[in-house]
């Protein structure tokens, strides 16, 4: 028997090969599945089954691809209704997989066809339970995604589904079962989330919060429910294309992967109004771009800020990234339901240099030249970050103005006053001054380093914790 956690740090997810007598399973497979087919192939073992915790809202399975190519069934737990052949599999129906077993526990609460799959072994103990998003390590799922999908379901109602499951399907296991589940920490889907990507159950009995045994329903709800952010935009309609159904995976990297000149990239431009998605690092970036190209960098949180901030998944995309990256570029859209990138700049910027294009660029400054300049006269600061980091500390007289509502905070900048913006590190400032460049905000200064860089050179004064209940 083989277990294989497939862990993608970009959004935080965890794929699972299993694999026993030749034949394999694979759960909540990424977009790209040609992995999990070479792996098989390199094994000789056939894929038998793709199984599904549940319709994910934080990026597009590659269920559909995986079964066309290797023949596997893709399987879902009770209530999953989606629009393709599919095997629904019954609340504790056993599924044989070489000389191991995988059970379907039925699990609503995230979502009203969360599922978590029970392994046992060829023995018959059990000991692995492939999660989902009903158990994370340090957290649970949280009940307000399913929600948006379908208006009849409240966040409290989900939330009292999923302490029933916790409690009858998940808690009476043994405590040395290892628990694997689909996201750990950095994704929306919860709150709570540990940066370990397994653990036990009796571990998480013993630590996490939301498996305390005195606990009411009562309490869960209350608990599971507070704090919680707004999703991003895009989770709902990744939803729907898991539901759905969606293009070949070699459908989407064919078109995206068009090499463009710079006169055939800037007539599309023209011609179709694609977004210029420029994926370079932020400073590299600053120094020169094409006019009007947004920066998301593909080195940090790169889907989940595509997904907060283009609000259309059907938004044609140009892309200009470091050379030799496109394709990892054009899949990590995909990832989250991005498909609709049509070509790329052959050659990168330093082409549409030499080719005489016209370029833009974004002053960036160090934190000793802010600095000298914020102590000669008063300057206003933007801080990029989101409102619990302000709250937690920041430079004294800095406005928050969140990138993760970037609208609303565009609302707060005047076009005629110059600003120097930051973030925590540099990542998230370079994003909002070029969306807003895009946007005739001429005006804005980046701070290199952000607020780590600001507090370790001690030059601005910087605020204690604020609580949010003394702004009332």
């Amino acid at each position: 028997m083989k277990i294989e956690q497939i862990y993608t740090g970009c959004l935080a997810q965890g794929a699972y090969y299993i694999e026993s007598e030749g034949e394999a399973a694979v759960i909540d497979p990424l977009r790209e599945v040609e992995p999990y087919i070479q792996k098989a192939e390199r094994n000789g073992a056939k894929i038998k089954y793709v199984l599904e915790t549940h319709f994910h809202a934080d990026f597009v399975s590659g269920h559909i691809d995986l079964a066309e190519k290797t023949g596997a069934k893709i399987v879902y737990g009770p209530n999953a209704q989606p629009s393709f052949d599919f095997y629904s599999a019954k609340d504790g129906e056993e599924l044989k997989l070489g000389k191991i077993t995988i059970k379907v526990l039925h699990t609503p609460g995230h979502t009203m066809e969360s599922t978590c799959y029970l392994l046992k072994d060829e023995s018959g103990k059990e000991t692995a339970l492939f999660s989902g998003d009903t158990l994370f390590i340090g957290d649970v799922g949280r009940p307000d995604l399913a929600q948006k999908v379908k208006a009849e379901l409240t966040q409290d109602m989900l939330a009292g589904h999923l302490y029933d499951s916790l409690r009858n399907k998940i808690m009476p296991l043994n405590d040395d079962i290892t628990v694997y589940p689909a996201h750990g920490a950095g994704s929306a889907c919860g709150k709570n989330m540990s940066k370990e990507t397994t653990d036990t159950l009796g571990n998480q009995k013993k630590t996490n919060y939301a498996l305390r045994a005195d606990m009411t329903k009562e309490e869960f709800i209350r608990e599971v429910t507070t704090g919680l952010v707004a999703p991003p935009a895009y989770f709902p309609l990744n939803v729907m294309m898991n539901i759905q159904g969606y293009d070949s995976i070699d459908k989407v990297m064919e078109r995206g992967q068009h090499a463009l000149s710079p006169a055939a990239f800037e007539a599309a431009a023209n011609e179709t109004g694609a977004l210029i998605l420029d994926t370079r690092d932020p400073q590299v970036f600053a120094q020169g771009f094409i006019p009007n190209a947004i920066n998301i960098g593909i080195d940090g949180n790169f889907a989940p800020w595509v997904g907060t901030l283009i609000p259309d998944i059907k938004q044609q995309i140009l892309l200009v990234t470091d050379k030799g990256r496109e394709e990892e570029v054009i899949i990590r859209l995909a990832r989250v339901g991005y498909d609709f990138t049509i070509g790329y700049l052959e050659g990168g910027f330093e082409a549409w240099e030499k080719a005489g294009m016209e370029t833009d660029k974004i002053t960036s400054i160090s934190v000793e030249e802010f600095a000298k300049i914020a102590g000669e006269k008063t300057v206003n600061i933007l801080d990029v970050r989101k409102n619990s980091e302000y709250l937690s500390e920041h430079v004294v007289d800095a406005e928050n103005a969140p990138l993760d509502f970037i609208n609303e905070s565009m609302a707060q900048v005047d076009k005629n006053k110059t600003y120097y913006v930051h973030c925590a590190g540099g990542y998230r400032s370079m994003i909002f001054n070029s969306i807003l460049r895009a946007r005739g905000f001429d005006n804005l200064i980046d701070v290199k380093g952000g607020f780590k860089a600001i507090k370790e050179s001690g030059k601005l004064k910087v605020t204690d914790y604020v609580c949010p209940s003394t702004l009332l």
